[in-house]
């Protein structure tokens, strides 16, 4: 979501295929529903229940663990944010069981009934009661860099690799499963390895929300056959994860799922905003601040993968010829259709500044294109009023998300809503903060990690 020091968070050179957005009522073991409230979209019933799969598990230790962090820590800690070496005192104390888990989800926009995938972690040797963490992982501009793909870890010389490994879920699994917590996350909808040719959700908000809702309620439905029981929810997501975990929390609190706490990094919060912005960043960032960063060449594959995912499922089959310039629509269809950008194709790549039709943002051009806007608001996620802690960590040197976009959230959240700044942190910087940070760079506050732990 180019060159090393301008890497988002699940996006890799715009050449390499990868990276993202720019660069999201206590449950015994065994129990089916997340909670008894009546849903506005249904739960897995105890009759589908029995269609939940899992592979068995993997085994990775500890140490194993540990090493894979600290490896990659030097890839996301750009522009040294953070200390040059892996703090030790981070360290995984557990080894750690994956498993990839499948189950099915009912696409509400189309009323589809899909399978999907995602990743169950667990510490090895926990019995009992022990917290849930649900992990909302970031773009990807692939369709298989997915959480329960680190499932390849079974075998010793498997190499993960940052353009094609989920790294974002093993930094998660390393730092929440490793030290006592059991992780679970969904791979999406059109990722994975059940993808079966469909286009993603990409920031479809009710399709996403249920798949998170459905992989959620798969794996506490695992923990139970482990004997392993829920002690307390708590939600974590980055860029396009962050969004989503904002929905999923809302939608929880709607249904009086009982939540923790909840953090949100380089969050996306109001989408029509956030996407004027990809397209004309000097319209946000003052004058002033000329040295501010501005958004990279993987702006335009996010730009093509939010147009498809929003024609795909709510039905607007004009959006491309609406909204893009001719001279891309080509370039558009054959992306959208496989995500590659391989060889002289990322050569290519139109910039953001010039991808949709002139006045797109400021006069009405089509009706499409209207509606596309309208949705995109009601999608967002700022205005909402939080009965559990919630934390918004956000970057100020993010290439994808300026930091005033961010603040109307923690701002109109309440009083149990808060933002935390990281000093200096790029897209990818303020995720590996948030985990592994001080409070130098944290602005005196605590990573996700020791706040989940200070509010058990």
């Amino acid at each position: 979501m180019g060159a090393r020091t301008t890497r988002p968070g699940y996006l890799k050179a715009v050449a390499m295929n990868r990276r993202g957005f720019l660069k999201s009522a206590s449950m015994t073991a065994g129990s089916v529903a997340l909670a008894t409230a009546m849903p506005r979209m249904a739960l897995s019933s105890p009759a589908r229940a029995s269609r939940v799969v899992s592979d068995r598990p993997i085994r990775i230790s500890r140490e194993r663990l540990n090493a894979l962090a600290a490896k990659f820590y030097s890839v996301f800690n750009e522009h040294n944010v953070l200390a040059a070496e892996f703090p030790a005192k981070h360290s995984a104390r557990f080894d750690v069981d994956l498993k990839r888990i499948t189950t099915f989800t009912r696409v509400q926009e189309t009323g589809e009934r899909v399978k999907v995938s995602g990743l169950l972690a667990v510490p090895a040797g926990k019995r009992g009661a022990l917290p849930v963490l649900s992990w909302q992982h970031g773009t990807i501009l692939s369709f298989d860099q997915v959480p329960s793909n680190l499932t390849r870890l079974e075998s010793d010389g498997y190499e993960l690799r940052d353009n094609v490994d989920s790294i974002e879920t093993l930094f998660n699994i390393q730092r929440f499963a490793g030290n006592g917590y059991a992780v679970i996350a969904a791979d999406y909808l059109g990722k994975g390895p059940y993808r079966g040719g469909r286009g993603e959700a990409y920031a479809v908000k009710e399709a996403t929300v249920q798949c998170c809702l459905d992989v959620l309620n798969a794996g506490l439905l695992e923990l139970g056959k482990l004997g392993l029981r829920k002690s307390a929810l708590v939600l974590n997501g980055w860029s396009q994860g962050a969004l989503n975990t904002q929905w999923l929390k809302q939608e929880m609190q709607r249904r009086r799922i009982a939540v923790t706490a909840t953090a949100a990094q380089s969050p996306f919060n109001n989408l029509p905003e956030s996407f004027h912005y990809w397209v004309s960043p000097k319209s946000y960032i003052p004058a002033t601040d000329s040295a501010y960063p501005l958004p990279p060449a993987w702006i335009t594959p996010c730009i093509i993968v939010l147009l498809g995912s929003y024609r795909r499922y709510y039905d607007l089959n004009r959006l491309f010829d609406a909204a893009i310039k001719p001279q891309y629509r080509a370039f558009a269809e054959t992306y959208w259709s496989h995500y590659s950008l391989d060889g002289e194709i990322a050569k290519s790549i139109p910039p953001a500044s010039d991808f949709l039709v002139d006045g797109f943002f400021e006069r009405f051009t089509d009706d499409t294109n209207s509606q596309f806007l309208r949705r995109l608001a009601a999608n967002s996620a700022t205005f909402w009023g939080y009965d559990s802690p919630i934390r918004f960590y956000y970057g100020l040197a993010d290439e994808a998300l300026y930091p005033s976009l961010v603040k109307m959230a923690p701002a109109s959240g309440g009083q149990l809503a808060d933002g935390v700044a990281v000093n200096g942190a790029s897209h990818r910087g303020t995720f590996l903060a948030s985990l592994y940070g001080d409070g130098t760079a944290l602005n005196g506050n605590t990573t996700v990690f020791e706040w989940f732990n200070s509010l058990m």
